[in-house]
């Protein structure tokens, strides 16, 4: 096993708290971008995904608490915990609104529940070498996946184009303060990973796991909320529309996100490599959401 263990850029290591957040949906339209079908539906499989996957990173983390010997990273962990939960339920609350729009997502959130919590869940396996190898599985895919939520958060906080474009303002400042939030503990997933196990080899078989699975959740929630738009005659969703959205600026780029690739597999790779901690903590000190609703 390897346990090569790449310096961060530089410690930049704050506090990390679950903020008591207020969104109110009122007001948001169904095309929360106008005109743009296709880029609102695409963000909006982020809820459909990230309460069942939250819930399931808390349930995981849950359990690893106990074989935590780093005081400082069991405190790290206890705060990504809090904010995870917080995210989850903030998300899970966008779906009533949608639902009041005319567009069902529970079809697509059961088979979602259903991965996460049946073929991710806990399974019975003997005690010993067999369960914590489940356990530690499960701690690499949550690495390879806050990979690229950190990836999401870092992209959103500079997405001035949803902006000029007139995106709803309470749907962007979920987004950047969920965004936000995860480039501010962008570390700890791959800490704890490196701390309970660090094989390189793990890291690329997960990755590869957790990467094919984003891309097929992804697109199928997006052909889901196309297809079944109520204002949409014949709603279709293409990897072209993607393409193009990205050269926009409206969605994140497709050769970033390749380049992403690379950076996550390399031996040299940390987290603390991407986004920039100072501009999260910024926008969570302005965020409306997160203070209040104000």
């Amino acid at each position: 096993m390897s346990h090569t263990r790449p310096s961060p850029v530089a410690s930049d290591r704050i506090e990390l708290k679950a903020r008591k957040v207020s969104f109110d949906w009122e007001r948001t339209p169904l095309h929360w971008v106008p005109g743009d079908p296709f880029t609102t539906h695409t963000i909006n499989v982020l809820h459909l995904l990230l309460p069942a996957g939250e819930r399931w990173f808390v349930h995981v983390y849950r359990q690893v608490l106990p074989l935590i010997r780093d005081d400082s990273l069991r405190e790290d962990v206890i705060g990504f915990i809090g904010q995870e939960a917080v995210h989850s339920q903030a998300h899970d609350d966008v779906l009533p609104h949608l639902q009041r729009l005319g567009l069902d997502p529970t079809p697509y959130t059961a088979q979602v529940d259903w991965l996460f919590e049946k073929l991710l869940g806990d399974r019975t396996l003997p005690p010993g070498r067999a369960s914590r190898w489940w356990l530690l599985e499960r701690v690499a895919l949550i690495a390879a996946i806050e990979h690229y939520t950190a990836f999401l958060g870092d992209w959103v906080l500079n997405a001035d184009e949803l902006d000029r474009r007139g995106a709803d303002a309470t749907m962007l400042d979920l987004l950047r303060w969920h965004g936000a939030e995860e480039v501010e503990h962008r570390s700890v997933a791959y800490e704890l990973f490196q701390h309970l196990d660090g094989s390189y080899h793990r890291r690329v078989r997960t990755w590869a796991t957790a990467f094919s699975a984003l891309v097929f959740l992804w697109q199928r929630g997006t052909r889901f909320f196309m297809a079944n738009d109520p204002s949409l005659v014949d709603g279709r969703a293409s990897f072209a529309q993607f393409f193009r959205a990205g050269q926009q600026g409206v969605l994140p780029s497709t050769p970033e996100m390749l380049r992403s690739i690379p950076r996550y597999l390399s031996r040299a790779y940390h987290p603390s490599q991407e986004g920039d901690t100072a501009q999260a903590v910024a926008y969570l000190t302005a965020s409306p959401g997160a203070n209040g609703g104000r």
